[in-house]
């Protein structure tokens, strides 16, 4: 069950398929993209997940953050709700 609106954006896409090419980037810019995108190895990756003291201190610090945000917010909602008493 299509309605006209679905066939409209059928026709489309097929227009464009047929009138659109596909490009392909120059070598030299490929070569560079590969270059700059460096993906760890596996074991890289099972190492930083393995240092659990790192973990931990990072862990840490985002509660530490959210504590002190969450904190700061508290102390500024008081603040501003009693001036208008």
């Amino acid at each position: 069950m299509k309605n006209e609106s679905d066939e409209q954006l059928f026709a489309l896409e097929a227009h464009l398929a047929g009138t659109l090419k596909p490009v392909t980037p120059p070598k030299d810019v490929v070569q560079r993209l590969r270059e700059r995108i460096r993906l760890p190895q596996r074991a890289e990756i099972t190492w930083q997940l393995a240092d659990w003291r790192r973990l931990f201190l990072v862990y840490g610090g985002v509660m530490s953050g959210l504590l002190v945000t969450i904190t700061i917010a508290r102390a500024l909602f008081y603040f501003f709700s009693r001036r208008q008493m």
